[in-house]
């Protein structure tokens, strides 16, 4: 938690008038600064853990043959078997995108001679999600078993993170709130009330992965994916009135 304090305190002269401080009129014209009170501003990050339950990675097919047409011939066949295997695991036809597909020339160079074309390289990518993160190495076993030889990934998210990042909003102004007690005590003043609010920019998923010792249950011959843990934050700022 990162705490950022700030104490602005507001002057009284005589009765024919007031001074408030030049920094007191900085602090902004949303919140009116008020007679014998301490502004105080605090940061705080909080946060909710959750294990990731979608998992979002790429497959594909590279192929290579002497011409462009035989390269997309044989990578359209073995990609249309990934495809298919892809559907036979149950991954639901909303959750497979093609991601890109790409056909260049191959090419031999030799010193002080003109490029050569050797060939053709044809790619099939697709982008998958998996709901199932536990069945995931299986069906990537699977998909090389069909032609698959090209895999990136997998990103790890969580499907419901809103509700996960409205409980770490909650968590980042009971931190605030209690650093201002802190705060307050120490100064040997109260919080009286809250006069802003704001919000830090909330991170995009995918998050940063923390992997603990700790697996979702697979076939032992499946290639691995744990989940882990992950931490989504909220940074709030909001400042308190103190007297």
């Amino acid at each position: 938690m990162r705490i950022l304090p700030l104490f602005v305190l507001a002057l009284t002269t005589s009765a024919a008038g007031v001074a408030v401080p030049a920094a007191a009129q900085q602090a902004g014209a949303s919140a009116p600064v008020l007679l014998d009170a301490t502004l105080l501003d605090v940061v705080a990050e909080g946060k909710a853990t959750r294990i990731p339950d979608v998992a979002t990675l790429r497959a594909g097919v590279v192929t290579q043959a002497a011409t462009a047409a035989a390269a997309l011939q044989e990578n359209a066949a073995r990609m249309t078997r990934v495809v298919a295997a892809l559907r036979k695991a149950g991954v639901a036809p909303r959750d497979v995108q093609t991601a890109q597909i790409a056909l260049s020339p191959q090419y031999r160079y030799a010193e002080n001679q003109p490029p050569v074309i050797t060939g053709y390289q044809a790619s099939n990518q697709v982008s998958v999600r998996f709901r199932d993160i536990a069945r995931s190495g299986a069906i990537l076993d699977a998909l090389v078993a069909e032609g698959a030889n090209q895999i990136q990934g997998p990103d790890l998210s969580v499907d419901a993170a809103e509700q996960a990042l409205d409980e770490a909003r909650t968590n980042a102004m009971a931190r605030a709130r209690a650093r201002a007690e802190l705060y307050a005590k120490a100064a040997g003043l109260r919080v009286d009330r809250i006069l802003t609010i704001s919000e830090g920019d909330a991170p995009s998923s995918p998050q940063p992965i923390v992997v603990h010792a700790r697996m979702q249950s697979m076939a032992a011959d499946s290639t691995p994916v744990a989940a882990g843990e992950q931490d989504i934050t909220a940074t709030v700022t909001v400042r308190f009135l103190l007297r």
